[in-house]
């Protein structure tokens, strides 16, 4: 069987497991709010790195006019 890199060694039933333990931790109606909040942290960190990424872009092209 082979193993998404994502989740390692965990299998089926500690996965089952751990999504049981956030649902009894946070109830059904956070969970929601909580996914939300974390989708727009994601997005945030990817714009930040296409932010990084063009800027690097903009100054390897200075550098080579530069030359």
């Amino acid at each position: 069987m082979i193993t998404p890199l994502l989740f390692g060694s965990l299998g089926f039933w500690e996965i089952t497991l751990i999504v049981l333990a956030i649902i009894l931790l946070f109830g059904g109606k956070k969970i929601p709010e909580l996914m939300k909040g974390l989708g727009k942290g994601v997005k945030s960190f990817k714009e930040g790195m296409k932010d990084v990424e063009d800027d690097v872009k903009e100054i390897k092209k200075d550098i080579e006019s530069d030359k």
